[in-house]
């Protein structure tokens, strides 16, 4: 089926390829029986997963599908994350696409069914399971709802689409395909957790509404970005739902779990000697007076979710020694600014970060980092500050 692509000098053109994808676009394929068509998606593809599935990326012999099935996957950062969140013998993954969920899954399921309705994407990660160390999984082109009717499985796992026919790209569990909250019932029948994946945009409030029996909610974030939330749900759980953020770098994993709803003390100061920015996973979970408690920090603003302390404590996300704050106004920043790079960030503050940049003449860069935002009482300040080193 693919031995046209797997051919040596096809594979070293796609592996050696270094040139504007534009250029080959227009000259065409060197290849008599490859189409352009079909070098530009393997070379496309391939370079999307260099950093996302280096696994795949190192491997021979891989073939990739069309850019939009790699921009849906999970990474393999990601997908290693998930795979110990459930446990048992038997799991089914009922939207499977490229498979890299359904990879990882079967490193600790003793049996993975992988069900992937499109019969061309099917085919390549059967494929591609061939080339792939220590690793099997049962891969079915099969409705995934549809397939499940009459078993049973320890997890069931679920990556709705997020592309509908009529309205393009949406965000509502409701308009994702499969319909999770319309055969939620019908799922949690079939298994003992469900684990569903959505959109980072989903609102997790919203979401809540539309589903029931959710224990654990996973925000996930990679390199300070959020990239999916987890849910896991159990038949009959009626519990306050856990959350747990995740922001998985380079160095670490920073982790910060605590219970939805759940009332904490808000504090406030004015800076102190150290600043500290929450991670992009604790912003999305609104757990902004939780941090107070669990750290022992003041918060600047009810609205701002910076923080501060006299001592530096640990704290998952950036933290920064304040070297001096400035009012925002004309004359304190003339005298205040005198140098013309810094990083800027604005929380719960009026002007844009372009803004700034044109009207105090910065450009973006440089050791020093500027906090533009409000303190107690309303005031508008800047903080001056330098970045703590260890910080992830």
């Amino acid at each position: 089926m693919f031995d046209h692509l797997l051919q040596k000098e096809v594979q070293e053109y796609i592996k050696d390829f270094k040139q504007e994808l534009a250029r080959l676009a227009f000259s065409g394929s060197p290849f008599t029986d490859v189409s352009t068509k079909e070098l530009l998606q393997q070379i496309e593809s391939r370079q999307k997963a260099k950093t996302k599935l280096p696994t795949w990326f190192t491997t021979p012999g891989i073939i990739y599908p069309a850019k939009l099935h790699l921009e849906q996957t999970s990474s393999e950062a990601t997908a290693i994350y998930k795979q110990n969140l459930v446990g048992g013998k038997t799991l089914a993954d009922i939207t499977g696409g490229f498979g890299i969920d359904s990879y990882y899954f079967a490193q600790t399921f003793a049996q993975v069914h992988h069900f992937e309705i499109q019969q061309h994407l099917c085919d390549i990660v059967s494929h591609n399971l061939q080339h792939l160390p220590n690793n099997s999984f049962i891969s079915q082109s099969k409705d995934g709802l549809k397939a499940i009717e009459n078993k049973t499985f320890d997890v069931i796992y679920a990556d709705p689409s997020r592309r509908h026919d009529s309205k393009g790209k949406v965000f509502f569990l409701e308009d994702c395909e499969p319909n999770i909250p319309k055969n939620l019932d019908y799922l949690l029948q079939r298994c003992n957790t469900l684990l569903v994946k959505t959109s980072p945009m989903l609102d997790i409030s919203v979401a809540l509404k539309a589903l029931h029996s959710v224990a654990q909610i996973h925000i996930v974030a990679l390199q300070n970005e959020v990239k999916e939330v987890l849910w896991t749900l159990s038949k009959g759980h009626i519990k306050t739902p856990e959350i747990h953020t995740v922001n998985i770098t380079k160095v670490g994993v920073q982790n910060f779990k605590f219970s939805w709803n759940t009332a904490a003390q808000l504090s406030l100061s004015t800076p102190l000697k150290y600043l500290y920015e929450p991670n992009a996973a604790i912003l999305k979970s609104g757990a902004f007076n939780h941090m107070c408690g669990a750290f022992k920090l003041l918060k600047l603003h009810k609205h701002s979710h910076l923080y501060t302390s006299q001592d530096l404590v640990d704290f998952p996300g950036r933290r920064f020694k304040i070297e001096k704050v400035l009012p925002y106004s004309k004359k304190q920043m003339r005298h205040g600014i005198d140098f013309d790079k810094a990083n800027i960030t604005t929380r719960n503050f009026p002007e844009t970060v372009a803004k700034l940049q044109e009207k105090w003449k910065l450009q973006q860069g440089g050791n020093r980092y500027l906090f533009f935002t409000t303190i107690e009482n309303d005031k508008k300040i800047v903080l001056i500050c330098s970045k703590i080193i260890d910080e992830v």
